[in-house]
């Protein structure tokens, strides 16, 4: 199973193929490769699988997903 969780970039250095961001997940912060959404920029939310930004999301999209995850992890906390 594959799993790809929404982030919001904070920050964006190099160009092309070595553009890399600094994006929050949750306020877990993590280096990930832009390389796939030239198109992103700080302040945008995105897909991250294995290191590497995907797509890009709308907020509300965003945040709808975010929702889901935290719905998950309360049931899985409360059992």
């Amino acid at each position: 199973m594959c799993l790809a969780v929404p982030g919001k970039i904070i920050s964006i250095k190099g160009e092309d193929l070595s553009r890399m961001g600094r994006v929050s997940f949750g306020g877990v912060v993590k280096e990930v490769s832009l390389a796939y959404v030239p198109e992103a920029q700080a302040g945008d939310y995105v897909v991250v699988h294995v290191g590497f930004a995907i797509s890009k999301l709308d907020l509300e999209e965003a945040e709808q997903t975010l929702t889901y995850l935290q719905q998950i992890a309360a049931s899985a906390n409360s059992d």
